[in-house]
């Protein structure tokens, strides 16, 4: 059964290579520096951090875990995905079901799905005045309960959280022997290959 999941795994991380996920670089600046924008910016950077953090995971890298109460990587980016659908959907102040429903079993589709949700939650902060922004709210939903929240506790919160946890993915990574990518530039939002 190993040996099936291994085989998998490496077709998938093959087929990853042939694909390009979005934010493998940091779009043009906007030119404004609106509300919108200045929060489009933050997902950017995210999403940045978390595709070079999480190219080319092993077996190894997503199983790892710093102690035995730690989380592994991969429940570490399980989390991260979760994170994502809260950030997309403040951008439309839509309701988050609380709890998330289980993210994806497979490491590639967990990637691309988080990067997609980053990559669309950017685009819809994308030029937002401050009074649209003063509208949106981080709402969640348990059963028939709705909680709302300004979108000021989305930055505090998921938008900080999820890159606190991308951080961990690196220093995870680097103790179990694969370092992230040389050339990432988090400053330009570029990176050399």
């Amino acid at each position: 059964m190993r040996q099936l999941f291994i085989f998998f795994f490496l077709i998938n991380t093959y087929l990853m290579g042939q694909n390009h996920p979005p934010l493998n670089k940091i779009p043009t600046s906007p030119e404004n520096a609106t509300s919108g924008n200045i929060i489009a910016r933050m997902v950017q950077g995210l999403g940045y951090r978390y595709y070079w953090a999480t190219k080319n995971l092993r077996i190894e890298d997503l199983s790892y875990r710093p102690s035995k109460e730690g989380a592994s990587t991969f429940e570490t980016l399980a989390h991260i995905y979760g994170l994502a659908i809260i950030i997309r959907n403040a951008a439309t102040s839509s309701p988050t079901i609380r709890p998330i429903k289980s993210p994806p079993k497979d490491y590639v589709v967990l990637r691309e799905k988080t990067l997609e949700y980053l990559e669309q939650a950017s685009a819809l902060f994308l030029n937002k005045t401050t009074a649209e922004v003063d509208q949106m709210q981080v709402i969640f939903q348990r059963g028939n309960d709705l909680y709302h929240y300004p979108v000021w506790n989305l930055l505090n919160g998921p938008l900080a959280d999820a890159i606190y946890h991308t951080g961990q993915v690196v220093s995870f990574r680097r103790t179990s022997g694969n370092p992230i990518q040389k050339g990432v530039n988090v400053f330009i939002g570029k990176t050399k290959e």
